[in-house]
């Protein structure tokens, strides 16, 4: 009987034992809250932000750079006896302001009492400036130094982008486990496109503390410390003056500016208007900024030189005689008369040959040219002619890069449209079709549309005579001093390059003696260019040009959209002139010109 009460008690015992040792198990190894109560008061752990790229102009200029900010962190199970009436005073708040705060405090997902969290953000170098003296008074909270960005110039905003902390839909989305809630990350333009390259590596620092909660130096001469690595510095393909410029000549007026090197696809301007002043988008009032910036019906944000998708106008009728060349159905020499019966015209002409047509920029004379590519009689039955010779143009329209994505480094960038078969069998519900139902499109009218970067891209393949490198805005990235790889490549049209010079003999006529004449002809040196008049009901045209100059080695390609703006021939080509010749000569030559686009009375 004893025997059996004697292992029934070693057997409790036993058990007993071994629960503890589970548990124990448990508070040492598993479950880490019992070391961070240890360690909390002794050790401080901090973020080691590192400092962000920062960003150049093509010939070396200072575009983006970082400024000193700070986060106000809490470790709420060492705040004692708040004075909130003196913490509203130092901090600049309200008691409802501060009891808000404490709110959504503990609605944070990475809230713990016993590890810091952050409790104020954005606060400024004046800011800090102003409270350094009294953080001791408020044991719990500690100050975290980071940077944000500040900028040289008002100026590329929708190109190089901005820089915000990074949502809770994009932390959900990173599977790369790089970012943590609070980190800041490139939103929009370079900043986003580039942002491996910008953001470094994060380090982390552990700072010993006395009871007080006063820093003593580093937690074993800091063995455990990780140092952060700096991002990558970027050199930009913009000219600054050049983008100030533009900038300038588009202010109060809806539309695009974009200039190219043909030579090596390096975007030299890229001017977006209406914009936003890159500053509003830093530091503590960023949220209410953009709010307001979102919400401004001008459409801000809204990067017109890749997202607008307008029709090409009279300039695609350039890209229309290369194709009808390059299929045989016409001649340089080939004459059509401008029968206005068919299709409305403008101007003084009537039997021009194919320079003559892109000079006076003849609507009838590109409705027959369309109709000889589209009916070449492949086949007996006229619908499916048409099918053969559209799937034939539309071939080489894509060539030039419409209808697609050029792949520019930077984000939301749209394709436009070149209409295919497939894309009007769509559209008629199966019923058939054939060139009397799509002609509007050899006047770049009817479904064809572009986006502005897809003309300027143009103009700079016709100066390049037949090939184009893929339009970019980084010209170098670190200390490497070379694009990405995707940026050098070039990619030739299914256009032959003879060609490509009776395009530009017609480019250069329309400038010394065609619809740009007026406007866009420079004194010392050969433009080629084209207008557009982009028909808009029920509101007025818009006002397209393109160009390129000098004639032979050119330097500089550019497309100009403004929107209501009328015939292409004044708003667009006086600016696109005023570019160009800022580019080439460091400033204009024709301050009337210059006068004339800033009181913009275009119609």
């Amino acid at each position: 009987m004893n025997e059996g009460r004697k292992e029934i008690i070693q057997i409790v015992f036993v058990l007993v034992a071994f629960v503890f040792l589970i548990k124990l198990f448990f508070i040492q190894v598993v479950d880490d809250r019992y070391a961070q109560l240890a360690n909390s008061n002794a050790i401080l752990r901090q973020i080691d932000y590192p400092v962000r790229g920062l960003i150049y102009d093509r010939n070396g200029k200072l575009l983006v750079y970082n400024t000193p900010e700070f986060d106000l962190q809490i470790i709420q199970r060492e705040v004692k006896n708040l004075d909130s009436a003196k913490f509203c005073e130092v901090f600049s708040m309200t008691p409802a302001g501060l009891r808000q705060s404490f709110k959504e405090l503990k609605a944070k997902k990475e809230y713990s009492p016993v590890k810091p969290t952050i409790f104020l953000t954005k606060l400024s170098a004046r800011d800090f400036a102003k409270i350094e003296d009294n953080i001791d008074e408020f044991p719990g909270f500690y100050i975290q130094a980071r940077t944000t960005r500040a900028y040289n110039a008002q100026a590329a905003a929708n190109a190089i982008g901005y820089v915000s902390e990074i949502s809770k839909t994009k932390l959900e989305r990173d599977k790369t486990g790089i970012y943590k809630q609070g980190d800041y990350i490139g939103q929009s333009g370079i900043e986003a496109f580039y942002e491996q390259y910008l953001r470094g590596t994060r380090g982390v620092r552990f700072k010993l503390r006395n009871v007080d909660g006063i820093e003593k130096g580093s937690f074993r001469d800091g063995e455990m410390d990780t140092l952060s690595t700096p991002g990558q510095d970027i050199t930009s393909t913009i000219d600054l003056e050049l983008q100030k410029y533009g900038e300038f000549l588009l202010k109060g007026k809806s539309g695009s500016i974009i200039a190219i090197e043909p030579k090596t696809g390096e975007i030299l301007s890229m001017v977006s208007g209406p914009s936003y002043d890159p500053t509003l988008l830093t530091g503590k009032n960023y949220s209410s900024n953009f709010v307001l910036i979102s919400n401004d019906t001008n459409k801000p944000l809204f990067n017109r030189p890749l997202m607008a998708q307008y029709r090409p106008g009279s300039i695609f009728k350039i890209a229309q005689a290369m194709v009808a060349l390059q299929e045989g159905v016409i001649t340089p020499e080939t004459r059509i008369r401008c029968d206005r019966s068919i299709i409305d015209c403008h101007g003084p002409h009537t039997n021009e040959d194919l320079r003559g047509a892109i000079t006076n920029s003849c609507n009838p004379y590109f409705w027959g040219v369309l109709r000889r590519m589209l009916n070449q009689g492949k086949s007996n039955n006229p619908f499916d002619d048409t099918r053969v010779g559209l799937a034939e143009w539309n071939k080489h329209m894509s060539s030039f890069g419409f209808g697609t994505r050029l792949g520019i480094d930077l984000p939301n960038e749209k394709r436009g449209l070149v209409p295919s078969p497939a894309y009007y069998d769509r559209a008629y519900g199966g019923r058939p079709w054939k060139f009397s139902n799509i002609y509007s499109i050899a006047i770049g009218e009817g479904e064809n549309l572009v986006v502005p970067l897809q003309m300027a891209n143009f103009a700079a393949t016709v100066a390049n005579k037949g090939y184009y490198i893929t339009p970019h805005l980084v010209k170098a990235i670190g200390p490497s001093g070379k694009p990405l790889p995707a940026y050098v490549e070039k990619h030739f049209t299914t256009i032959d390059s003879a060609y490509f010079r009776v395009a530009r003999d017609a480019m250069e006529r329309v400038v010394e003696a065609g619809t740009a004449q007026y406007r866009a002809k420079l004194k010392d040196v050969i433009v080629c260019g084209k207008t557009g008049t982009v028909q808009n009901e029920p509101r007025p045209d818009h006002s397209v040009f393109i160009a390129f100059a000098p004639k032979e080695n050119p330097t500089i390609a550019i497309s100009v959209y403004v929107e209501f703006s009328g015939q292409g021939g004044r708003a667009a080509a006086s600016i696109a002139s005023l570019m160009i010749e800022k580019y080439l000569y460091g400033a204009t030559k024709r301050p009337q010109i210059e006068e004339y686009v800033l009181k913009g009375k275009f119609l």
